[in-house]
């Protein structure tokens, strides 16, 4: 399962943890992560050409965490579309994906 961990400070989100593999099918069959990474890695991308020094991000086998590191208007509703984007898949796939917020 995939486990999305939410920090918030001031009830600005500051931090995203995404952990886990979703396990609903072999490596390189797996549409929910697939559809994870897609959600993410855009998000990143569309992040840092708004601004370079908006967030800082760290990748590896099973892990993606997000500090964000300044908030604004567009900033914080890319993070908040990603964050809801990754709901609509927990209610699709209960047992691949958790969001803790």
């Amino acid at each position: 399962m995939i486990v999305v961990n939410i920090k918030k400070k001031d009830n600005l989100i500051n931090e995203i943890i995404i952990k886990g593999h979703a396990k609903y099918d072999e490596y390189g069959k797996d549409i929910v992560c697939a559809s994870i990474s897609s959600i993410v890695i855009t998000t990143i991308n569309a992040l840092l050409r708004i601004d370079q020094d908006s967030i800082k991000y760290q990748e590896s086998d099973g892990l993606i965490n997000i500090q964000v590191l300044k908030h604004s208007d567009v900033i914080d509703k890319l993070i908040i579309n990603m964050i809801e984007l990754l709901k609509d898949l927990q209610r699709q796939y209960r047992k691949n994906i958790k969001i803790n917020d």
